[in-house]
């Protein structure tokens, strides 16, 4: 397993995509929201966002409420 591959495992992605809201979660909801959604699409490969989004296809147990409602912003 490649170093890319391991960060694209469901694990590691809800990991980070829930770190990344965590920073976000003080602002107003409407804001964050659209501060995680920038962040996963600036700086998020698009095998990321597409592992992650099939994730939550599957459940998407674990993903934060608000990583969740930013990667529906993206879809």
């Amino acid at each position: 397993m490649s170093v890319t591959d391991h960060a694209e495992t469901p694990a590691s992605l809800v990991r980070m995509a829930n770190q990344i809201a965590g920073h976000a979660e003080h602002k107003p909801h409407d804001i964050a929201v659209g501060l995680v959604a920038d962040h996963l699409r600036d700086f998020w490969a698009p095998s990321m966002r597409l592992r992650l989004t099939a994730y939550v296809d599957s459940g998407g147990q674990g993903l934060s409420p608000l990583a969740l409602e930013s990667l529906d912003r993206l879809r």
